[in-house]
C-alpha cells in the first residue's frame, strides 16, 4: 500500500486544507467543493486527509460499515446486535471515477433473482464503501449530472436508495464528501453548486520561496516516502487529536441568537436563494469553535464561514466570476452585531492552545500548520501567515485565477479587409475588441437523427434516462427491466416449463429492458469571422451577442463548445473543444478583427477540429455553427474554395447552421448559398431570438443527401430538426 503524502506537509493552500479539516469535525456541512487550476495538490489534500480521521468500529461482516455501539436497523446485511464486538479498521477513502455507472455508484438489483426466486439480491456500490469515511470525485464538473444529483441527494440525507420495479433497497450513507475539479474544463450548474456546503478556490503561489518548498519537499518524498512521512509523523498525530477533540467538543458549542441573526443577515445581504446556505453557515460557525477549542461561535467564525459558504452560492450564470465583496460583507456584519461581540472579539488567536498543545493559537479557524516548538527548518515559511491575511490575498488571486485569455497575437490593424497584414514597425495598436451587446434567449439548434452521446439537453437520443420507447434483450448485464414485455416472452412457455400455481417461470432468455429516449449533447463548433467585413463595431457588438446567447443555451444543454476564428489570410483555433463556457466567452470578448476573409480556412481547420475530436470522443455529433455575411477574399478563387471546403464538411455529414451577419439595405445573400453547400439552414441575427415568429424550419423532399443538417426548430415545435435544402430551399436562400 502507497504511503500518501502528508496533510501537514503541504505548503500553503489555507483554505483548502481549512475547508477539509472542518469538514471532517463536522460532515454535516455538506462536503468541499475544490476549484482551482491544475498542479495544484487538489487530489494529494484529499488522499492525505483520509489518512488523518479516526479509525472506526465496524460490525464484521457487514458491507455497510455499520458501527456496532449504534447499528443501522434498516441495514440490508442486518439486523445486528447493539453493542455487539467489531474490529477497528481505518477509514476508507473511496473515489468516484468519472465514467462511473448509476449502478456503480448506489449499488445493483439482481432484478432477474428477484422475480423468479423472490430475494432481494443486492450488490453495494461505492456509496455503501464510503459511508463513515471520504468520498473523493476528481473533475466532478466532468461527470453525468444524474449521477452528480445522486450523490449530493445521498449526501444531503445520509442514506442512499435504490430501487428497481418496485423493488427497494435502503441503507446509510453518510460520509465526507470532496469534489475538485478545474473551471477551464467547465463549470458546475448553479443548483449543483449550492449543494455543497463549502468551495475553496486554490492556485500556484507566485511567491518564489514558496515554490522552492514545494519542490524540495515533492523530491524529498519522490525520493523516501516512508522516511519523509516518518519526519513529519509528530504533527499527523498532533493534527489527528485536534480532528478527534473537535469532534467531541462539537455539541457542547453553542450557537447564540447574535451569531444566528449574523448569518441570516448576511445571507439576505448577498441575496442567496433558499435556505441551504443559512444552515451551512451555522454548522461552519460551529465546526470553527470547535476546531479553535471554543464553545462560543463569534462574530469572526461567522466571517470566515460566509467566506467558505456564499461565494458559489452567488454565481446566477456561467459568466458570473465566484466571488464575495468582503467590504459589504464586513459591513452586513457589523450592522448586526451584538452588544456582547466586544467581549468575545479576541479573533481565537489568543485562546486557541488548549486543544492543541503542539503549537500557537491558529486564529478563527486557521489550519494546523503550526507544529511542535522544534518545527523542522523547512516548514517555517509555511506557518507564519495568519488566516485572514491569507483570506484577502486568496480573494485577491481568485480574480487572477478566473480563465484570463490573452489575447491573439497578430498585430492586425486593418479596418475595411483590404490589407493582408501590416508592416511590423510603426504599425497603429489594433482597435479595442468591440464589447458583446446584451445576450437573450437563443433559439434551440438541433442536430437531426437519434444520437448516442453524452447526456444533455439538445439533440435526441438514445439514454438511460427518458421516456420509454420499446424493449429489447440486455446487451450484457440486465439495465432497466421492461416487465410487460419480460411477461408477454414468457407467457407462451409457461406450460412447456411445467409451471403450476400462481408463479411465473422465468428464464434469462425471457429479460427485456426498457429502451428510452432522451437527450445528448452534442460539440458546437463556432466558425467565427473576425475578419475586417465584421469590423464595424456596432454589428461586431452585435455578433458577439449573438455567439454569447448560443454560449449561454450551450452551457444550458451541458454542450461541449470549441471555437475557430479566421482573418487576414489564416485560420486559427481560438479555444479547442472544451466544457467550459467560460473560456468561450473569454475568448469572444477579446477578439479583435481586421484583415482579409479566407473563409475556406475557416472552413477546413473546423474540419481538422472535428476530425480530431472524433477519435476522443466518437459518440458525441458535432454541430457547426458559422457566423459570417458569406464574403471570401484572401487567395485566388475565394469564393469556390470556400464552397468546396463546405461540401467536405457535408460529405462528413456534419450537421451545419449559417449565422448571417451580413447588414445594410442591400444584401447579396451570401450566406446563404454557403448555408446551401453545407446542406444547412441560414439563420439572421434577428431569427435567432426566441421571440420571433419567423419559422425557421425548412421542411425537405427528395433530398439525395445522406448526411445530417441542422436547424433552428419553430416556436410551436422547439426541438424539431430540419432535411437539407433541396434546390428550392437553396433558391430562396
Amino acid at each position: 500500500m502507497s504511503i500518501p503524502y502528508p496533510f501537514t506537509a503541504l505548503v500553503g493552500m489555507r483554505d483548502m486544507q481549512l475547508g477539509l479539516l472542518l469538514n471532517s469535525v463536522n460532515p454535516a456541512i455538506g462536503g468541499v467543493l475544490i476549484r482551482g487550476e491544475k498542479g495544484t495538490a487538489k487530489s494529494t489534500a484529499v488522499r492525505a486527509l483520509s489518512a488523518l480521521l479516526p479509525r472506526l468500529e465496524v460490525v464484521p461482516g457487514c458491507r455497510f460499515s455499520c458501527d456496532p455501539a449504534a447499528p443501522d436497523p434498516g441495514c440490508p446485511d442486518g439486523p445486528h446486535e447493539s453493542g455487539a464486538e467489531g474490529f477497528s479498521r481505518a477509514a476508507h477513502m473511496v473515489e468516484l471515477p468519472v465514467g462511473a455507472s448509476e449502478d456503480r455508484l448506489v449499488g445493483a438489483l439482481d432484478i432477474e433473482r428477484a422475480l423468479s426466486e423472490g430475494v432481494k439480491a443486492f450488490e453495494p456500490g461505492l456509496l455503501a464503501d464510503a459511508h463513515r469515511g471520504v468520498l473523493y470525485v476528481d473533475e466532478v464538473n466532468l461527470l453525468h449530472d444524474h449521477l452528480v444529483d445522486l450523490l449530493l441527494d445521498a449526501a444531503a440525507m445520509g442514506s442512499s436508495y435504490v430501487e428497481r420495479e418496485g423493488v427497494s433497497v435502503r441503507h446509510a450513507a453518510r460520509f465526507l464528501l470532496v469534489g475538485t475539479m478545474n473551471p477551464e474544463e467547465g463549470e458546475l450548474r448553479p443548483q449543483l453548486l449550492d449543494r455543497f456546503g463549502l468551495t475553496v478556490e486554490v492556485s500556484a503561489s507566485r511567491e518564489t520561496d514558496e515554490r522552492v518548498e514545494v519542490v524540495r519537499r515533492r523530491l524529498a518524498y519522490d525520493a523516501d516516502p516512508a522516511g519523509f512521512a516518518a519526519g513529519w509523523a509528530a504533527e499527523e498525530d498532533a493534527l489527528r487529536r485536534r480532528i478527534a477533540g473537535a469532534r467531541e467538543l462539537l455539541p457542547q458549542v453553542h450557537l447564540g441568537d447574535a451569531a444566528l441573526r449574523q448569518i441570516a443577515a448576511t445571507c439576505a445581504a448577498f441575496e442567496v436563494d433558499g435556505m441551504r446556505a443559512d444552515l451551512v453557515m451555522a454548522r461552519t460557525a460551529t465546526a470553527l469553535a470547535a476546531w479553535s477549542g471554543r464553545t462560543e461561535v463569534t462574530a469572526e467564525d461567522v466571517r470566515q464561514a460566509a467566506l467558505l459558504a456564499l461565494p458559489h452560492r452567488r454565481r446566477r450564470n456561467p459568466f458570473d466570476a465566484p466571488g464575495l465583496d468582503e467590504d459589504k460583507l464586513d459591513e452586513t456584519l457589523q450592522q448586526h452585531a451584538g452588544p456582547e461581540e466586544g467581549e468575545d472579539e479576541g479573533d481565537g488567536g489568543d485562546g486557541d492552545d488548549d486543544p492543541d498543545p503542539d503549537g500557537p493559537g491558529d486564529g478563527g479557524g486557521q489550519p494546523p500548520q503550526d507544529g511542535p516548538p522544534e518545527d523542522p527548518p523547512e516548514g517555517d515559511s509555511q506557518r507564519e501567515t495568519s488566516l485572514p491575511a491569507q483570506q484577502s490575498q486568496t480573494q485577491d488571486e481568485r480574480q487572477d485565477q478566473r480563465a484570463p485569455v490573452p489575447p491573439p497575437t497578430s498585430a492586425g490593424n486593418d479596418e475595411n479587409g483590404e490589407q493582408d497584414e501590416d508592416t511590423s514597425a510603426g504599425a497603429a495598436p489594433e482597435k479595442p475588441a468591440a464589447p458583446a451587446s446584451e445576450p437573450f434567449r437563443a433559439r434551440a439548434l438541433t442536430v437531426p437523427g437519434l444520437g448516442e452521446g453524452a447526456s444533455g439537453n439538445r439533440s435526441r437520443a438514445r439514454t438511460a434516462h427518458g421516456r420509454t420507447t420499446g424493449a429489447r434483450k440486455p446487451r450484457g448485464t440486465l439495465g432497466r427491466l421492461h416487465v410487460a414485455a419480460t411477461v408477454q416472452a414468457a407467457a407462451p412457455h409457461q406450460r412447456a416449463r411445467g409451471r403450476e400455481g400462481r408463479g411465473l417461470l422465468l428464464r434469462r432468455d425471457d429479460l427485456r429492458e426498457v429502451v428510452r429516449e432522451g437527450r445528448e449533447g452534442n460539440l458546437v463548433l463556432f466558425v467565427v469571422d473576425a475578419s475586417g467585413s465584421m469590423a464595424a463595431r456596432q454589428r461586431m457588438s452585435a455578433v458577439k451577442g449573438a455567439v454569447l446567447s448560443l454560449l449561454l443555451d450551450a452551457y444550458q444543454r451541458r454542450d461541449k463548445v470549441g471555437m475557430v476564428t479566421f482573418r487576414r489570410a489564416e485560420a486559427e483555433v481560438a479555444l479547442p473543444p472544451t466544457s467550459s463556457v467560460d473560456a468561450a466567452a473569454a475568448r469572444l470578448e477579446s477578439l479583435p478583427t481586421g484583415g482579409r476573409t479566407p473563409l475556406a480556412a475557416g472552413l477546413l481547420r473546423a474540419r481538422e477540429v472535428l476530425r480530431v475530436e472524433h477519435l476522443r470522443d466518437p459518440a458525441r455529433r458535432p454541430l457547426v455553427v458559422t457566423v459570417t455575411d458569406g464574403r471570401a477574399t484572401g487567395c485566388a478563387e475565394p469564393v469556390e474554395r470556400a464552397r468546396r471546403a463546405a461540401r467536405l464538411l457535408a460529405a462528413d455529414g456534419t450537421a451545419s447552421v449559417v449565422l448571417d451577419c451580413e447588414a445594410g439595405p442591400v444584401r447579396l445573400g451570401l450566406a446563404g448559398s454557403l448555408a446551401a453547400e453545407l446542406g444547412g439552414t441560414a439563420v439572421t441575427l434577428e431569427e435567432l431570438r426566441a421571440e420571433a415568429v419567423t419559422d425557421l424550419v425548412r421542411h425537405a423532399t427528395g433530398s439525395t443527401r445522406g448526411h445530417a443538417a441542422a436547424t433552428a426548430p419553430a416556436p410551436p415545435s422547439p426541438d424539431a430538426t430540419a432535411a437539407p435544402p433541396t434546390k428550392q430551399n437553396r433558391r430562396a436562400a
